[in-house]
């Protein structure tokens, strides 16, 4: 069942080498990933899952060990899923690679020193209808018998005139409610996001929130909201349920 789940932004501008010059802007939303984390490491999973959005070609199951890279967004800074096993050593490097989402993820538990359980990835399509992502998530806790999630996802792209949405007036109003719900561990009101209007705001952590949701179920965890703010435009938010 479900133990414990952390809730983080996917921006690569977590990383400071892809920030650059910007990096010192994020810090405190860093600062945040990381106590999340520590709640994560605190509860003694036996398997910490790892979900996040992701493109066509990044969708599905990623198996320990898996790479990502940052040399996309024009830095050489090369990423790991979790421990490497000997076969993932001689693994072709030419592998899929690890969704952008997840492999934000990976350098945030690597930043952290995460090493208190195996780590799995899972990349699910924004578009995902909220039932299918509550069986997802209840798939997802069954999984072990100590679960942990690691949940990546941005809120509304919208929030500023500058966002990469551009300024919507409805992206205040749904950030404050998907802020409120995850500080809150509130499992209905994340089922009842509305997917359309997600999807009209840029909302990448929508089918993300409500995998969390149907892992989550009966498993009476109580949320805290450790940051909630809308740098460039778009609503970062973190929390931390245990």
């Amino acid at each position: 069942m479900l133990v414990a789940a952390a809730v983080c932004p996917c921006p690569p501008l977590l990383v400071p080498d892809v920030a650059a010059g910007a990096a010192p802007e994020l810090d405190a939303a860093r600062a945040a990933c990381t106590d999340a984390l520590g709640l994560l490491a605190a509860s003694r999973p036996d398997l910490l899952v790892v979900v996040g959005p992701a493109e066509q070609s990044g969708r599905g199951p990623h198996p320990e060990g898996t790479r990502g890279t940052f040399a996309g967004f024009g830095v050489d800074v090369a990423v790991r899923l979790g421990r490497e096993s000997a076969a993932d050593a001689g693994a072709d490097t030419a592998a899929p690679l690890l969704p952008a989402s997840l492999a934000v993820a990976a350098w945030l538990l690597e930043r952290t020193g995460w090493s208190d359980a195996p780590v799995e990835g899972l990349g699910v399509g924004e578009p995902l209808e909220a039932e299918r992502c509550v069986r997802t998530g209840a798939g997802l806790a069954a999984r072990a018998e100590r679960v942990a999630l690691l949940v990546m996802g941005d809120a509304s792209a919208c929030r500023t005139l500058k966002a990469p949405g551009y300024l919507d007036e409805r992206a205040a109003g749904f950030d404050a409610e998907a802020a409120r719900a995850l500080g809150t561990a509130d499992i209905d009101a994340l089922k009842a996001l509305d997917a359309e209007l997600a999807q009209e705001l840029k909302v990448a952590g929508r089918a993300p929130w409500q995998v969390l949701a149907g892992a989550a179920e009966g498993a009476g965890l109580a949320g805290a909201l450790l940051y909630d703010e809308a740098p460039y435009g778009v609503g970062y938010i973190v929390a931390a349920w245990s």
